[in-house]
């Protein structure tokens, strides 16, 4: 990540703190940091962007749960019962961020190092398309920067 975009976010952070805590001088503040270099970070940095220029950004999770299995009494011992895996409610191959940046739909998919996207996400890619949202694939923070500089700007 640029040392631009990094003061970029740091800039917004300390405006949206200021108007928070009015009556906290800027050196009180205390300072936040960011980083791109894993697939949590990266979508931080996303999300606070989005966020801060005035946009709506969240993240979706699409992960199941593994839920623990009773534990019973078995004369003097206690014994735990096999658990189970709850599938998830959402859709299957759903993208990490859902925002919405200047009345469009944005739909992210953040892939960190070699992560890629698997069949399910790209039917799911095709099927925003199609509706006429917007699906992107983000790899890295200041790729995304340029991406949403150049949409706003267009849009």
């Amino acid at each position: 990540m640029t040392k631009q975009n990094k003061a970029r976010l740091l800039e917004h952070h300390y405006k949206l703190m200021s108007i928070k805590y009015p009556s906290f001088p800027q050196h009180a503040i205390p300072s936040k940091t960011w980083s791109d270099n894993s697939a949590n970070g990266l979508t931080r940095c996303v999300i606070d962007l989005i966020n801060y220029e005035g946009y709506q950004a969240e993240r979706i999770s699409t992960q199941g749960t593994y839920v623990e299995g009773a534990k019973i009494k078995v004369g003097e011992n206690e014994r735990q019962l096999k658990g189970k895996y709850i599938p998830t409610q959402g859709t299957k191959g759903s993208a990490d961020i859902s925002a919405t940046i200047r009345g469009r739909s944005v739909k992210i998919e953040i892939k960190y190092g070699k992560d890629r996207q698997s069949d399910v996400q790209r039917e799911y890619q095709e099927s925003i398309e199609r509706a006429g949202g917007i699906y992107i694939i983000v790899r890295n923070f200041d790729e995304f920067v340029e991406w949403f500089d150049l949409f706003i700007k267009n849009n």
